[in-house]
Formats: structure tokens, sequence, C-alpha cells
């Protein structure tokens, strides 16, 4: 050590010494040095401190910016989307009161980029204005529906000028909407309820619903209980009054897979008219191509969630979907689906128009069935249609002899004239200007093709042929059983096949504005009457707000009857024909069965209970039964099937419906 200090002093330079040993000339260019690299480095860093702080803060601004303009941006779709929320609720309103296009067609048609129509304004607060017009309307051929697109603009009005000037932040979108008439979803049931739906007194053995039950309301079970191989359904409905939360108050009974399947194998009466057992082997496994055609037409004890959507019996209300299990005294479930049930509005036949109105396809009632015609060539196993519009004799409602044209490619209904011994028209043109009387045997059954409008009452019972659906512009009297000569049958391994022979047997439809009465008016008891007045019918509000009252059967209408009586009870010369098919009673109706307002009366008065084949629509019900078993098979030809339109659908009422077809993003303009 020392020697490294004495080397070290021996090597200094000559001259003063500093306190640290180092001349002070040769220090002072040391220091001098030393500040030069020192500021240097400072330098150096405060560049970088500045470079840094210079980036952060353009990155803050331009995060700020962003923000910014995500913000503008989302306020510009909320506004657009209220804009076009006002236009689309302003006339689906009118459309689901009317069910037609008249005020749409009034307000729209001729629209154009250059000419819009239907233009409103308007604002949210705290967020922006909006203004939004029609630029595009249009009319299919088939005048069941009408599209039209709607642009929006929502702006930030920043001078409050009310006007989306060119430098302030504003977003435009274009929405297509299509408002249609189709099928109604009411018709995929086998019973659906609007206001109220019960079942009273019954047994597991003696009701037995094959098919899916639905209700606008309440579903109760109040005495009793039955036995329904398919989904119990029950809406909130605050239309009603009291408001009905949508509950199904008490499970029924159900048939396990294999009993069902046995019980169609048993070769009863109406097993051909029952769904088909789910089976794997036949309709495809969960999921697959197969089973997606077969999955609405079967039935499966046991529900899953299968493709997103229930397949199975369920129990559906404001709690959610649930699988059930009927475990006496207690039922079992397990929850497939949070989402509660929503009301299914009912198509609207409160005007007929009138019998005079000209043909018009688009029209109201009167005169949808004078333009009806069959415009299928083909049936779906090849054979030719002989009523197809395009043949040359079915151009003429009646044959050169006078007779009516059985070829006929417009409505029509024919009965048997015993007096005249040949079949009679009983509609002109589609119309029958007056009440009808129709009575079938299975030699000389009715004969019914497309729809028929009748200006007052319908009176049915016995046989029928063809396919058609007959319009009441007051009631329909279901008066004694109504079969089909050539049912339909649902067994088989095709369903090709099926649809195929199912597509050309006979099919009726009832539609009435007033109510479907069942059995003789003239044997109502007190019993079924009271069950045809408030309290037990509901009251509701119209989509208005406006108060409906409850239907009350006892009072009386415009044509002068209490409203369960029959017209045709009061003409002389066809009461006694009346009476002499009611004394047969009614324990068959095949058919598809829809009122505007209530389905009641009495079945099974002879004995031999009824046993339905098709569905029953109504706003309130209202049937007793005298004997069982109640019976009620779905007939799927009339259900919407996930790819195409019902097998068959003979023009019966049709359902306000509305679809988004498309959102388009014109841009956002911040300046």
């Amino acid at each position: 050590m020392y020697r490294e200090l004495n080397d070290f002093t021996l090597n200094q330079p000559s001259g003063p010494l500093n306190p640290k040993g180092v001349p002070m000339k040769q220090r002072r260019k040391v220091n001098k040095r030393e500040k030069g690299v020192a500021m240097i480095v400072s330098f150096a860093l405060l560049s970088l401190v500045m470079a840094a702080s210079t980036a952060y803060i353009d990155q803050s601004t331009q995060a700020i910016r962003m923000a910014r303009l995500t913000n503008y941006e989302a306020r510009g779709s909320w506004l657009c989307d209220a804009a076009v929320q006002d236009i689309v609720a302003q006339y689906w309103k009118d459309f689901k009161i009317n069910q037609n296009f008249n005020t749409m067609d009034t307000a729209m048609t001729g629209a154009s980029m250059g000419a819009p129509k239907a233009g409103i304004t308007g604002n949210q607060a705290d967020v922006g204005k909006y203004a939004a017009a029609v630029i595009e309307y249009v009319k299919p051929a088939n005048n069941q529906s009408r599209s039209f697109t709607i642009r929006a603009v929502g702006y930030l009005d920043q001078n409050n000028n009310n006007v989306a000037d060119a430098n302030e932040p504003r977003k435009t979108v274009d929405v297509r909407i299509a408002f249609s008439l189709k099928r109604s979803q009411v018709f995929d049931y086998a019973q659906f309820v609007n206001n109220y739906g019960w079942v009273k007194g019954f047994t597991q053995n003696n009701m037995i619903v094959n098919g899916d039950w639905r209700v606008n309301g309440d579903f109760d079970l109040i005495s009793g209980t039955a036995t329904i191989n398919g989904s119990v359904i029950a809406a909130s409905n605050n239309k009603l009054t009291p408001a009905a939360i949508g509950l199904v108050n008490k499970t029924p009974y159900k048939w396990e897979q294999g009993s069902y399947d046995n019980h169609i194998k048993t070769n009863k009466s109406w097993s051909n008219r029952m769904r088909q057992a789910y089976d794997p082997a036949r309709h495809g496994a969960p999921g697959s191509a197969e089973f997606e055609k077969w999955r609405d037409l079967v039935f499966v004890s046991e529900a899953s969630m299968v493709n997103g959507r229930p397949f199975g019996s369920t129990v559906q209300d404001s709690s959610g979907v649930r699988s059930w299990k009927r475990t006496s005294p207690w039922s079992q479930f397990k929850t497939l689906d949070e989402n509660p049930t929503s009301e299914i509005v009912m198509p609207d036949l409160s005007d007929f128009g009138s019998p005079s109105d000209a043909a018009n396809i688009s029209g109201k009632q009167f005169a949808r069935s004078k333009a009806w015609r069959n415009t299928k060539a083909t049936f779906l196993d090849g054979s030719s249609n002989p009523n197809f519009n395009g043949n040359g004799n079915s151009a003429n409602e009646f044959l050169p002899n006078g007779n009516p044209n059985p070829n006929y490619s417009g409505a029509f209904v024919d009965v048997w004239d015993a007096n005249q011994n040949k079949y009679v028209r009983v509609s002109q043109n589609g119309v029958v200007n007056g009440s009808a009387l129709l009575i079938g045997t299975s030699s000389k059954p009715i004969v019914i093709h497309g729809p028929v409008t009748i200006n007052g009452d319908v009176a049915i019972g016995g046989v029928v042929d063809g396919q058609g659906t007959l319009y009441a512009n007051r009631n329909i009297h279901i008066i004694s059983s109504v079969r089909y000569k050539d049912a339909p049958d649902f067994r088989g391994t095709s369903l090709d096949q099926i649809d195929k022979q199912n597509s050309k047997r006979d099919f009726l439809g009832m539609a009435a504005r007033g109510s479907v009465m069942i059995g003789d008016p003239e044997q109502f008891s007190s019993h079924e009457i009271d069950h045809m007045v408030p309290p037990f019918t509901k009251a509701r509000k119209d989509e208005l707000g406006n108060n409906v009252p409850a239907f009350n059967a006892k009072e009386t209408d415009p044509w002068g009857l209490k409203r369960y009586e029959s017209l045709i009870q009061k003409d002389n010369a066809l009461k006694a024909a009346f009476k002499a098919e009611a004394v047969k009673g009614v324990n068959q109706i095949d058919g598809i069965v829809y009122t505007n307002n209530m389905v009641g009366g009495q079945v099974g008065y002879e004995g031999g209970g009824l046993t339905i084949n098709g569905s029953m629509v109504c706003k309130d019900q209202a049937v007793v039964a005298y004997s069982g078993p109640i019976t009620m098979n779905y007939d799927t030809r009339i259900k919407d099937r996930d790819d195409k339109e019902p097998l068959i659908d003979l023009d019966l009422p049709r359902g306000p419906s509305i679809e988004f077809l498309s959102w388009q993003d014109r841009g956002f303009k911040l300046k």
C-alpha cells in the first residue's frame, strides 16, 4: 500500500497542490470538463423528460379526443334509435288496432330520398336532438305487408337552432322495417284464451289435451286437474282489468313418453289425429337437420333446451320457462330460461266491411272473400288441382245448366237440397248476404272451398268435405257434431309423405266476429250463461287504453238478440231444421275455431263427451261439459314451421307482425 502511494506522489506534476494533491491549474481544467459534461447530461435528461411529457400530453389529449368522439357517436346512435322508435311506435299502434295498411299508405306512399314522408323531430334531454323520415316505401304484390326505410339523424345541437349544422356532431342511420298481416301465432296452440284460462272439475282421465295451451293472462286449475300433453303457457296481460301477472297456478298431469306412444298404438277413434311421440331414431337426434323438421310436430314429455329454445312439454309464465314432472302432491321443476313469456296479439275481426264492397284481396273480409282465388296449380303429391285459377273450367261459378261449378276457383259453400235433389250454392261470389244453415251427411256433405263470408249467423252440423273457412259477421253456432269426410292422419315415418297426403284432406276454419256458441242456445241453463257474464268474463283495455267492457251474453246486441242467441232460430223457415239437427248434440268438432269474443255453450249433452280435432281460439271461454271425456288433438297442419309456412292456411284470421330487416350505419361526423 505504501509503495503505491509513493509511486503516485513521485509522478505528480510540478506546481502548487490543492488539498487533494492535484495541481490547481490542472484542477481548474478538470472542473471545467466536469461542468460541461454535467450540463450536457442535464440537457439530455431535460430533453427526455420534455419528450416524455409531450408524448404523455399527446396521448392524454388523444384519449380525451377519442373519449369525446366515442361519447358523441354513442349519443348519436341513441338519438337515431329514438327517432326510429318514434316513427315505428306511431304506425305500429295504429296497425295493431286497425290491422290494415290504410294509415301507412296515406302517410308513406311515394316516399323517396328526394321526397321523404312521415317526418318527425324530437329530442332527448341531456343527450341531443333527432330528425327522421321515410325515404322508401314498398308494397309487395301479395298486398299482405309493407316495408319501409327510415333515415334517422341524431345530432348535438350546440348552437340550439334545431338544425343539424355542418360543424356539429351527428350520426345517420337507415333502418328497414316490415309490417305484415301474417298467419297469427295464436293458431300454434290446441287452446288459446286471451283473457282467462281455466279448467274446473275434471280429472286426469276425463280431460286430455294433446297439444299446447296458452293464455294471455293467468291459467287456473280451479278444481280437479287435467292431462295436458304439451306446454302450459301464461303471459302477463296489463290490458286486463285487473291486470294479470301471467301465472300457471297448478301444473296439470301429463303422460310419460311411453304412455303417450301406447295411446297412439291403441288405435282409438282419434289416435290418428295425435302428434307423434318423439323418437330420435325416426325424427332425428336433437339438433340435427331431420330433428328440426319434426321438432314442432311431435310430443316429448321431458323438456330441454335444443338450439337455443325449449323442446318438449314446459310450464311457461312470468317466472320463466321450466320443465316439469307432476309428482303428487308436488311438481318438480327445472328452469330452462329465466325470461318471462310475453303477450301474443290476437287478430281483430271487428270490421267485416259491407257485402256490397268491391272485390279486393287486401280489403275487409267481404271484399277479400269476393277477390279470393285458388292459386295452387298442383298439390304436394304432384296431382293437378281442379280448382286452380289457371284452369279454364274454373273461371265460372256456375255451369251452363245453372248448377254450381264444383271446380270454381273462387270461394263457395254448397249444401244438398233434398227438395231439389241437388246441391245448391249458398254463397254467391264468396258471400252470403244473410244467415246460413249448413247441414251435411256422410253421403251428402257440406262442400266448402276457400274463405266464405256470411252477413249474419252460421249454424253448422254434420259432415264437411273440402278446404275452406267460414267467416260469420255475427255468431257461429255449432249445433251438432262437425266431422271431416276425409280426415288427416299424422302417423307415418316420412314427414314429406305425411304432408303430401294431409295437404289434400279436409280442412275447416270457423271464424266469428261475434261468438261461437256450441249446442242449442234455447237449451242453455243458468249454469252455462253464468259463465258467459262478468265477473267470470274479463274487462280489458284496447291498445289506446280505452276500456272494453267484459263480454255479457245477456246483453242485447245490434242485431236485436241476446249475444248467445241465434238469428236462425228466429227464422221460421229454418227453425225446425235447426232444432232437428241440434237434438243430436255435439260430441266432435273437426276444425279451427276462432272468435273475437267467446266460445261457450254445452257439449256432451246427450252423453259421449267431446273430441276436438283442431284448435280453439277466443278471448273468453265458457264451455260446459255434461259428459266426458273431453279430448283435444291439435291439428299440426296449421302450425308455423321454422323453414316454411303452415301446410294449410285457408285465409285464417291474420294478426299484426313487425320485423326489423336491416340497420345500416351511414356514418358519424364530428365536424
